[in-house]
């Protein structure tokens, strides 16, 4: 595990190949069919033979909530462990790591369509204030910006009428798991890698990609809500410049990078990799 542009795919895929592994993936953009350039989804050529599971696994259109990523990806690890090979899970989302590995029970709360549409009308401030006043815990760990992970809580919090924070539990993982958190001595050097990335989303079709999803699947809420196609949509509905819309793009990626690093940080039995 790791921020955003710290060699995650690379890493991985040379320790899969030394311990007889195969990899997992711990992202929840990269299960969505079609985000690949701008979710940096590992190409062919990077995978270097190693086999992949959860990516491509839905269409943009579906809710695909963690608690289906932990019941899916526990069933991948099985089997990868049935033939006696290593799991290698990897990625940057951290609560995926969470419930699949720390065996962290979530709430199965089913999907409330028209609280979802009354909750999307309102603005991302004061959709998080609501968040507050329900579960003032959950608030605390869920950005204001990241309206997709407020709507979900807020529903949660209804459904059951009390707060998530309290309606999840934990107990003994599954699994005998040893973690490896990679990231930079100097924040700086990370920083550098996420601009130097960004471009080459850029160079690699990242605009093309973004127009053709819009066109695919429309406004859906997974792709719209997503880092990288959000900032590039602004710049296809004549928001802002294309050289604006890579600064934006740059600096929610840093952003984004410094919140993974403080969510993961929690984890005490992390080993970090430092380059």
């Amino acid at each position: 595990m790791g921020p955003t542009a710290s060699g995650k795919t690379a890493y991985a895929v040379q320790l899969a190949k030394r311990i007889n592994g195969e990899i997992v993936s711990a992202d929840s953009r990269l299960v969505y069919k079609g985000f690949n350039i701008l979710c940096a989804k590992p190409t062919e050529e990077e995978k270097c033979g190693i086999k992949h599971y959860m990516i491509d696994v839905v269409e943009p259109e579906t809710d695909y909530s963690v608690a289906n990523y932990c019941d899916d990806a526990t069933l991948v690890i099985e089997d990868i462990l049935s033939r006696d090979k290593t799991p290698v899970v990897v990625g940057g989302t951290g609560l995926y790591f969470r419930v699949l590995l720390e065996n962290f029970d979530i709430p199965r709360v089913p999907p409330n369509y028209d609280l979802r549409a009354e909750l999307e009308k309102i603005d991302a401030l004061e959709l998080h204030k609501i968040l507050v006043e329900l579960d003032k815990k959950s608030a605390e760990k869920i950005h204001y910006k990241n309206t997709v992970k407020v709507i979900r809580a807020i529903e949660v919090c209804k459904t059951l009428g009390i707060p998530m924070s309290e309606a999840a539990g934990k107990s003994e993982s599954k699994f005998d798991v040893e973690w490896i958190g990679l990231n930079f001595s100097d924040r700086e050097k990370l920083y550098e890698r996420i601009n130097s990335r960004v471009d080459k989303m850029i160079e690699c079709g990242a605009v093309d990609e973004t127009r053709s999803l819009l066109a695919r699947h429309g406004r859906v809420s997974n792709f719209v809500n997503t880092i990288g196609y959000r900032e590039i949509l602004s710049y296809l509905d004549g928001e802002r410049s294309i050289e604006d819309a890579v600064v934006e793009l740059k600096k929610v990626s840093r952003h984004y990078a410094k919140r993974q690093l403080t969510w993961f940080r929690r984890n005490e039995n992390i080993n970090w990799k430092y380059y």
